[in-house]
């Protein structure tokens, strides 16, 4: 049988504005017809941003509500996964990164496991007493954390939260690669930060993304590699050297046919819940 990659799509992230990209979905209208799409396209997960009315990165529950209404309602054939971020906005308080989860219980929200200076221009701030309270509050909503790490430190941080208590196994991982003050993207790191995680946290499923020129690189790493895959406008608003892309869907499903090519499977949503160990 062959094997079962999933597609993630992170359709807006926190920073791409319409003059980076036109095509970059902003509002939850927007945002709602755009996961759609890529569902049909191919996608199991959707990872969720929000903006505000000015087009910036926001924690506001009332959007993500708005979002998810708009997508139950206006397609109820839809079952993609919903993973929400607890970081959309550097100057959110610990409260309202946490709000939206408890409120609308999605099936995956973001763990990001360490504190990072963020595009060489501020502090992304993750302290451990927001992790530990994070942690044990989405255990309590039922929210699956997906870790994001940013560089193998954030690994073996979640290994110490996971002899805590604070999370739980089976861990599912978001390599984050390429960004600035992170990691850079590479095969040679992409492989590194996969057997960091199978020494320190064995048993974890993981998934990976490349920003920029690394885009293509860890791409085809992360299936050749049995790990499954994030594309969207949050990491890349070119699609090539030199060419816009023109939407998310068009990354998916170039993802797909990648996929494919090698010889494995794009896993469904229900796949998808299957190997994540979530509960639908």
């Amino acid at each position: 049988m062959a094997k079962k990659t999933i597609i993630t799509v992170a359709t807006t992230g926190a920073w791409p504005k319409k003059e980076n990209n036109p095509n970059v979905p902003m509002t939850p209208a927007e945002i709602a017809e755009d996961v759609y799409a890529c569902w049909k396209a191919g996608a199991a997960i959707a990872h969720l941003h929000m903006r505000d009315d000015e087009g910036n990165g926001t924690m506001e529950t009332a959007k993500f509500r708005e979002t998810v209404e708009l997508l139950r309602t206006n397609h109820p054939d839809c079952d993609i996964i919903l993973n929400m971020t607890t970081s959309g906005a550097l100057v959110a308080s610990d409260d309202l990164r946490k709000a939206h989860l408890k409120e609308l219980r999605p099936e995956l929200g973001t763990f990001d496991c360490g504190s990072m200076n963020w595009m060489n221009t501020g502090l992304f701030l993750n302290p451990p007493k927001f992790l530990e309270e994070l942690g044990r509050d989405m255990q309590e909503w039922g929210v699956k954390p997906e870790i994001e790490a940013f560089d193998p430190g954030m690994i073996a941080n979640a290994a110490y939260y996971l002899k805590k208590g604070v999370l739980k196994a089976p861990l599912h991982f978001q390599f984050c690669m390429g960004c600035a003050n992170g990691i850079p993207g590479s095969m040679k790191n992409l492989l590194f930060m996969k057997e960091t995680m199978d020494s320190l946290c064995p048993g974890s499923t993981w998934s990976c993304f490349g920003v920029g020129h690394s885009a293509m690189e860890i791409l085809y790493g992360a299936v050749a590699l049995g790990g499954h895959i994030r594309v969207g406008m949050e990491d890349n608003v070119m699609y090539a050297k030199g060419k816009l892309a023109e939407s998310n869907a068009q990354f998916v499903e170039r993802a797909a046919r990648v996929i494919r090519e090698y010889g494995n499977e794009v896993a469904t949503p229900d796949e998808a819940r299957e190997i994540l160990s979530l509960k639908k």
